[in-house]
Parts: structure tokens; C-alpha cells; sequence
């Protein structure tokens, strides 16, 4: 599997990482401890070198399992994980109920508590999850780069921060990375915070690579989730993708995507994750998975697509998909 460094950073990775969410309870429908465990240990077998996680994926559940089944690879890979969200407590809905705080004493205990779960002793790159607004970001700039000359981080950015957000945090730290969510049905990040990072020697994370399920093929025009599974509501992440009244269309697109794939020897998540890796900002397509059967296919998304596919996709989307996210419009 082909290599990637995040920006400037000195930090390589392979270009597919293994997404963590999955294995938090409660928040990606039902799944077998022992089949996440071997899906995350195939991954490794498989090439992957990046495993990613957070500690409200399953309020700490997500942690400690994806700890577990790493253990012997450890040392091997590049381990990431993320704080400065907690939920509320006094709320039956825990997996919605979740806000930022990027306070000095929430995130020391935080990457603390990220440790004991993960069962190590140092994380290799710790991000803040989401901005927090009620306060400068040089706070938790501080506490990244002391935990870092602590030895309990070796490197260190952010997640969902905007280009202003980021210029912020570069005048008191030196951000990795940027974890994004970004496929062919969401482009918002290509307009400013591409080529933000791109000019400042940052790399990027792409989530949700296979637009959060959407882009696996096995939804239908009237697909229901179940009540532990987040995408319940219809939203995501400020898109309308696969609300009730746009996922027939965009199920129609997918469709057509499928048969693209095929006249390419790939799969569709293949060609999604393709997609994803195929823009030069990218570092790491995440793809989470509960099953080793989903590995053996989304390692197959690395591979060199080609420019005039990449806008023959786009075009598609743009043209037929109904709820995506265009480039130029606000984030989430």
C-alpha cells in the first residue's frame, strides 16, 4: 500500500486508514466485538499503518476496544485519537448530546484517560475533535505541544476547524493534520480549506470516504436506520444527502456509480475511496469497518484514478445527486 506524509509534518502513513467510529456502541448500528476486532488486525495484515478513534465514539467503548485489538501491533502503527468533546450528562440521547470543551483541565485529563483506555502510553497523533468557540484556540495549542514534550503525544491537530480557525492555531502551534469529512458527495473542504492546508504544509484526514455508508451500494430508496445508529435523522453534517425526500435520487446516482466502478474492474467503494485519496491535499482516506469482509475490499481503493473519471463522477453527482455538498458552500 502506498505511503503518504501528512503535509510537512515528517509523519507517513499509508494513504488508507482504518476509521474507529464504527466500534463505539450506540452510534453505527449493532456489531460483533470479536468481527471488529479481526476486521481492525486485518487491516494491519492488509498494509494499513494509520488506525483512528475518539473517545466519545461509544463514550470510551470505542477506545478500549480498538486498544485491545491493536495490542500486538502496537509499536507498528500510527495511533490516533481524539478529545475535547464530551456529552451531556442528564441526557437519555448521549450520541447527539455532545459539545466542545478545549478547556486546559478537560484535556490533560482527557489524553489521560485516552491512554488508559487505549492501553499505551503514548498516542501518535492527538486531535481536538470539533472548535470550541468560548475560547482563544492557543489553549489548547498549549496543552498539545506540553503533552507532546511530555511524551504522551507525538503529534498533534485538529479536526472540522475551518482555514480561519487553523491560521489561528498556527500562531501558537505547528498542526499536523486536519481531519475532515470529505467524498464524491460532500466537495465543501476543496474551496478554502484544501488550499489552506496545502499552502501550510498540513495534511488532511478524510472521513466519511464512502459518504458515511451511502457509497457502499447496499442502501436502498426507502433505507431505515435503526435507533442506536446516528444517521437516524436524516442529516449529515449539515447536508441533506440521504434525508427521505433526496436519498432515492441520490440512490439512483449511486447506481450509475456502481456501473462506473465495474467498467473499471472495481468495486464502488473502491471507486469512492479512490475518489477521496485522488485529490492532492488528501494524506488518508479513513474507511470504517465492522467486519474483515469490508477490509478485504476498501484496501482496494488505493489505486490511480484517473482525472477525466475523477470529473466524470463529478459531474454526475453534481448533475443527478440531490443534498450534497458543492464546493464553495459553508461547512457544517
Amino acid at each position: 500500500m502506498r505511503t503518504r506524509e501528512f503535509g510537512k509534518s515528517g509523519l507517513t502513513t499509508s494513504v488508507i486508514g482504518f476509521g474507529g467510529w464504527p466500534m463505539g456502541r450506540g452510534q453505527y448500528g449493532s456489531f460483533d466485538d470479536d468481527q471488529a476486532s479481526a476486521a481492525a488486525k486485518l487491516a494491519y495484515d492488509s498494509g494499513v499503518t494509520l488506525f483512528d478513534t475518539a473517545a466519545v465514539y461509544g463514550w470510551g467503548y470505542g477506545e478500549e476496544l480498538l486498544g485491545k485489538a491493536i495490542k500486538d501491533f502496537r509499536k507498528k502503527i500510527v495511533l490516533v485519537t481524539k478529545g475535547g468533546r464530551k456529552w451531556l450528562e442528564g441526557n437519555a440521547d448521549r450520541s447527539r448530546a455532545t459539545v466542545s470543551d478545549s478547556s486546559p483541565e478537560y484535556l490533560n485529563h482527557g489524553i489521560e484517560e485516552s491512554l488508559r483506555r487505549l492501553q499505551t502510553d503514548y498516542i501518535d497523533l492527538y486531535l481536538i475533535h470539533w472548535p470550541d468557540p468560548s475560547r482563544p484556540y492557543s489553549v489548547p495549542m498549549q496543552v498539545l505541544e506540553e503533552a507532546r514534550r511530555a511524551g504522551k503525544i507525538r503529534y498533534y491537530g485538529v479536526s472540522n476547524f475551518n482555514s480561519e480557525m487553523m491560521a489561528d492555531c498556527l500562531e501558537h502551534g505547528r498542526i499536523a493534520c486536519n481531519q475532515v469529512g470529505y467524498h464524491a458527495f460532500d466537495r465543501r473542504p476543496e474551496a478554502k480549506t484544501f488550499p489552506f492546508v496545502r499552502k501550510n504544509g498540513i495534511g488532511i484526514m478524510a472521513y466519511g470516504s464512502m459518504a458515511h455508508g451511502l457509497l457502499t451500494g447496499t442502501w436502498k430508496a426507502d433505507h431505515k436506520f435503526g435507533d442506536d445508529d446516528w444517521r437516524r435523522g436524516g442529516k449529515n453534517f449539515g447536508l441533506t444527502t440521504w434525508a427521505p425526500e433526496n436519498l432515492p435520487k441520490n440512490v439512483a446516482v449511486v447506481e450509475k456509480l456502481r456501473k462506473i466502478a465495474a467498467d473499471q474492474g472495481k468495486t464502488l467503494p473502491q471507486l469512492a475511496i479512490a475518489w477521496v485519496l485522488g485529490h492532492p491535499a488528501v494524506t488518508v482516506a479513513l474507511c470504517g469497518a465492522k467486519q474483515p469482509e469490508e477490509v478485504k475490499e476498501d484496501v482496494g481503493g488505493d489505486w490511480d484514478m484517473p482525472v477525466a473519471l475523477r470529473e466524470q463522477i463529478n459531474s454526475l453527482v453534481l448533475a443527478e445527486g440531490s443534498g450534497a455538498g458543492k464546493v464553495g458552500d459553508p461547512g457544517p
